[in-house]
């Protein structure tokens, strides 16, 4: 079997080695460790539609987490054996599922992280909950991974349909856009976001006239375009995001609908859309953004780094991974054990705040972390001072605010 290498400080760390040769055991420089070096699985798409937002990025980002968490602890660090490993699910439920069930059973991962694609995240929650391992979800939106569908081993860290509802649908709508077309990809996430944004249009006094699913993925919104655009109405909300997203955005622009006076809304937007399309594409337009990379002298330190790194400026999803498996790492520290329901109990209910989590709060209840989000508005061109700059922070959510309550999420443990 092999050994997770223990630290107790520097005076004990051969012993600590010795210990690990022979299997460790309980009580071993004060852990409690199963064995096996710990394993940080970051499975996502790498090589599709979501490969910018995410892929690669996340693995850089996850590596960043251990990287700093071993700085921080040096000898004090419960753990120095730490693998990041990955996977591509190709966006597709069944291959999560199976590369789920791999990253447990064969590569002895302790956590998955990112998994975007709602269906396929939902795909892992239940190898998750199967395996007794843990799953944080970062890039996955639907809001029945923290409701009806809820775990004890999963956790969802960055955002959710409901948020992204609750700040674009609700202001949009405020602002004077009453009636609505949705255009959106049928599977989950869509299907969830539709439902969202549908709630929260209605509760702000709009009206949504009629919900248009497309495949996923998709290269071709022209025909769904006409027939959203055949009714007149105010704005036509998009549901799509990563590569969909910018495909249905040039679409627009090129439809002719904006010069008959309908409006576009994102439901989900990236920075990273935004430089692949063009800031001028997006002018103008209002967006949900969970974090922002210039946001602060906190944020634009970390994101320089992952610059430096990447060569790209950070997502929000890439700095939620940072974040999750930074948290993730810090519970097994206070736990000084990998064994899932002891780390669960280090995270559940949490209160923290790190480069990504402001007023940050893992709730025990149904282990969505709430924080605060952000109303932003995409800059025009003449405002860009310098490349990756492209929003303006109109507004804060609060945390309490932004995501649904304990109550309304409907989740049973």
């Amino acid at each position: 079997m092999k050994s997770m290498h223990i630290r107790a400080g520097a005076a004990a760390m051969t012993g600590a080695l010795l210990l690990g040769a022979c299997g460790g055991g309980p009580g071993a420089s004060g852990g409690d460790f199963t064995g096996g070096k710990l394993v940080l699985a970051v499975l996502n798409d790498q090589s599709g539609v979501y490969k910018d937002a995410s892929g690669p990025g996340s693995v850089k980002a996850v590596k960043m987490a251990v990287a700093d968490y071993k700085k921080k602890y040096g000898d004090a660090a419960v753990v120095d054996d730490i693998e990041v490993t990955s996977a591509d699910h190709q966006n597709k439920p069944d291959i999560a599922n199976t590369k789920a069930q791999e990253l447990y059973e064969r590569k002895g991962a302790d956590i998955i992280l990112d998994v975007p694609t709602s269906s396929a995240a939902l795909a892992v929650a239940t190898q998750a909950k199967n395996h007794h391992k843990l799953f944080i979800d970062v890039s996955a939106a639907t809001t029945q991974l923290t409701g009806a569908r809820c775990n004890k081993y999963t956790f969802q860290w960055a955002y959710d349909t409901y948020m992204l509802a609750n700040g674009t649908g609700t202001t949009v709508t405020e602002n004077g856009d009453k009636n609505w077309q949705l255009i959106y990809p049928d599977y989950e996430f869509g299907q969830d976001m539709t439902k969202s944004f549908t709630k929260a249009i209605k509760g702000a006094g709009g009206t949504v006239q009629g919900a248009i699913p497309t495949p996923f993925p998709n290269d071709n919104f022209a025909t769904f375009l006409t027939k959203a655009g055949s009714t007149k109405p105010d704005v036509i909300g998009t549901m799509q995001a990563g590569g969909d997203l910018i495909n249905m955005v040039k679409q627009f622009n090129a439809s002719g609908l904006k010069e008959k006076g309908i409006d576009l809304a994102v439901g989900l937007m990236l920075i990273t859309d935004i430089h692949s399309l063009g800031v001028d594409q997006f002018a103008g337009t209002m967006f949900t953004d969970p974090w922002y990379w210039n946001m602060d002298k906190e944020t634009r330190a970390w994101a320089d780094r992952f610059q430096h790194e990447t060569g790209t400026r950070p997502s929000f999803e890439h700095a939620g991974n940072y974040s999750a498996a930074l948290q993730y790492l810090e519970a097994v520290q206070r736990a000084k054990t990998d064994k899932a329901d002891a780390v669960v109990g280090e995270l559940a209910g949490k209160k923290t705040n790190d480069v990504f989590l402001h007023n940050g709060e893992i709730r025990a209840k149904d282990h969505l972390v709430i924080h605060d989000t952000y109303l932003a508005r995409v800059k025009k061109p003449s405002q860009v001072k310098e490349d990756w700059d492209y929003e303006d922070i109109v507004t804060t959510i609060p945390a309490a605010k932004a995501f649904p309550t304990a109550e309304e999420s409907g989740c049973s443990m």
